[in-house]
């Protein structure tokens, strides 16, 4: 007996007379739209206001930033070449921004092929620059051409000046077209030096709107450059406030300083580990660190570009770290014949990395560059890595013991946490006897179009319950203060009732089992009340989140719900207020009225009741819910190891630092 699934799938496959007629017409109608005509060509610098996420990743604020760096690497190229020393980059009040350096500026000449000026022709002409060989540029960041000439495409306007040959030459363009050609507008002085300055403003028909430049954002970026381009001096200036604000930077240690300032506010259990050495035109700086703390932190370059996705260059120094440790401990009896190797997460807990290399041909994984992706580049920085790492080891036996026991004490750990994520995991998506109780489920099963509201307590649950939409809305109330997972290692973690309940619910697993696509909720809400306590629960949530989850994160799946701050009641009508700019307009409104009315500030989510919850907190339509990014790894990093570490020096000067600026501070 045939299959009837299968005797259908075959019909539709080989139709019949009438189906037939419809699927030649259809296809006769789809040839006739699609014709030679249907075929769009882009010209000169079209196709990157069309698409620019092929180009600076897309249109959002980390793109804008992205437009930036472009720019500013262009000048740490000159450096890297040995022509350059000084880079100023201003932001200025309306949104421009300016990047100036005192290299030897864009040739200016005409091109002898293009018969059009080689300023020009870099700034207009995709693919059009003087780093495809090594003639010029030994190691360069920008390889493919496309970067000066993206961000002209996506700039509102653009001016270059370029001081070179004695004479000062300039050029405009509106949206990536020249308003004129090159032009010589001045001599340039004895004291001048020469260069180039790049004034640009961001489009804000292609960006989001509300785009503006962070501050901090780019200062980190720049610090990490200096960092990795040790003997170059980079300013950053901000004219937007009433008084700008600026910071140089300026490093000779390279990549060493920059462990210990990364260490800052840890405690380093040895110096650092460092390296510097070239082989094949490759040249490698590496530093590690070892801390007290549990959280791994890895930053790679490539050029003096930061590879956040890592790559080649990363996996040579993790793979060199976990052999060395095994060997050495193998060899001095930590470990026993019996016993297994430590793996690569035992060798990297508390570790501390920075690794740069310098390529003449470097493969990223895309224009964005976030990810090296040559392969000889492993080999050679393991080779490196390895014969400093063990060196250092065999010449300090104190500091190596310290290293392996805390390794020994990491695998342990992770044993221990083995064991206890089996009893929280979920053995699939579809068996729900693993959820925890008190997970009030929804009933919609595609988790695109799921919500999981994390609520503080089991009254703000109770109300939850009662207003969600159940139909999408799940709700996952928490007792108390979950644990500061900062200070404490996985197994101690899922040994927390909160923690576990959390990990049933999301479905994702945690630590080396976590995979994001077994995430049962498109969008996973944290609710708390609006006082010291909730601010508190939402903190420990984010760290939790931001050392064990990440990836939510990056993806978009978190959020802080924002409930009202104050109701206020003026006769049948009612109003809620956000912030407290919200509330004192409102008042302003209602006393210009001459209306009657009554306030109430909430400081729990519990003072509502559910239909007020709905509406102001879980209604799509009308609530307010911040989305949680990270911006910037290493201030994020460096944030949550301040606020919530072991470590109480750094806080206690954070929170004296910062105490005049609290207000309304409820306790």
């Amino acid at each position: 007996m045939r299959c009837p699934v299968l005797r259908q799938q075959m019909a539709e496959f080989c139709p019949n007379s009438v189906n037939k007629e419809r699927f030649m017409a259809k296809k006769t109608e789809a040839e006739r739209q699609y014709d030679a005509s249907s075929i769009q060509v882009l010209k000169g610098l079209e196709a990157v206001r069309r698409r620019p996420g092929m180009y600076v990743g897309g249109t959002d604020i980390k793109a804008l930033h992205h437009l930036v760096y472009e720019i500013v690497d262009n000048s740490i190229d000159e450096a890297l070449a040995g022509r350059c020393g000084r880079i100023e980059v201003t932001i200025h009040d309306d949104e421009s921004i300016s990047v100036q350096d005192d290299g030897v500026g864009i040739p200016v000449a005409k091109h002898p092929t293009e018969k059009v000026s080689a300023l020009e022709l870099v700034h207009t002409t995709l693919h059009a620059g003087g780093k495809f060989d090594n003639d010029a540029y030994k190691v360069s960041g920008g390889l493919h051409g496309v970067g000066a000439a993206a961000v002209n495409a996506l700039s509102e306007w653009m001016e270059v000046t370029v001081r070179r040959e004695g004479a000062v030459w300039y050029q405009r363009y509106q949206r990536g077209i020249p308003d004129e050609p090159v032009k010589r507008i001045g001599r340039l002085g004895q004291d001048e030096t020469t260069g180039t300055t790049t004034h640009f403003k961001f489009d804000k028909i292609i960006f989001e709107e509300g785009a503006a430049y962070k501050f901090e954002t780019l200062l980190n970026r720049f610090r990490e450059m200096a960092f990795v381009t040790s003997g170059v001096f980079l300013k950053l200036r901000d004219e937007r406030p009433s008084i700008p604000r600026e910071m140089s930077f300026y490093f000779e240690g390279g990549v060493k300083s920059f462990v210990r300032y990364l260490n800052r506010g840890r405690k380093p259990i040895h110096d650092p580990v460092y390296d510097q050495k070239e082989a094949e035109g490759i040249e490698v700086e590496v530093a590690l660190q070892y801390t007290e703390g549990i959280a791994i932190n890895e930053f790679a370059f490539a050029n003096t570009i930061h590879t956040p996705d890592g790559g080649t260059h990363l996996t040579g120094v993790r793979t060199a770290v976990t052999r060395v440790i095994n060997s050495y401990a193998r060899k001095n009896n930590f470990l026993k014949e019996k016993d297994t190797n430590f793996s690569s997460d035992d060798t990297r807990e508390g570790l501390t990395t920075v690794v740069s290399v310098k390529h003449p041909d470097p493969q990223f994984e895309s224009q964005t560059k976030v990810k090296l992706m040559n392969a000889e580049v492993s080999g050679i920085v393991a080779s490196f890595t390895a014969d400093a790492f063990n060196l250092y080891l065999e010449e300090n036996p104190r500091e190596a013991k310290r290293i392996i026991e805390r390794c020994l004490t990491s695998s342990r750990a992770r044993a221990a946490a083995r064991k206890a994520r089996e009893l929280v995991m979920r053995k699939s998506a579809l068996e729900s006897l693993t959820l925890p109780g008190k997970l009030a489920d929804c009933s919609e099963r595609d988790p695109n179009k799921c919500e999981l509201y994390i609520v503080e307590g089991d009254s703000a649950g109770g109300s939850a319950k009662q207003g969600r939409d159940r139909h999408f809305q799940a709700i996952l109330p928490l007792r108390g203060k979950i644990l500061n997972t900062e200070r404490a290692r996985l197994d101690k973690i899922l040994a927390n009732n909160e923690v576990k309940a959390m990990i049933s619910a999301l479905g994702t697993g945690i630590g080396e089992t976590f995979d994001a696509g077994n995430l049962r909720y498109g969008r996973i809400i944290i609710m708390c009340d609006a006082d010291v306590d909730g601010s508190h629960i939402r903190t420990l949530l984010l760290t939790f989140f931001f050392r064990y989850m990440p990836d939510l994160i990056e993806k978009g799946h978190l959020y802080i719900a924002q409930p009202p701050l104050y109701s206020l009641k003026a006769g049948k009508e009612m109003h809620y207020a956000y912030t407290e700019a919200q509330n004192q307009d409102l008042l302003k409104q209602l006393q210009k009225n001459g209306k009657k009315y009554s306030i109430q500030r909430y400081k729990g989510l519990g003072e509502m009741n559910p239909e007020q919850l709905w509406e102001t907190t879980m209604d799509p339509a009308e609530r307010l819910l911040l989305q949680v990014t990270i911006e910037d790894a290493v201030t994020a990093d460096k944030t949550f190891d301040m606020l919530m570490g072991s470590e109480v020096g750094p806080r206690k000067r954070f929170i004296m630092t910062h105490s005049s600026e609290v207000r309304n501070l409820d306790v």
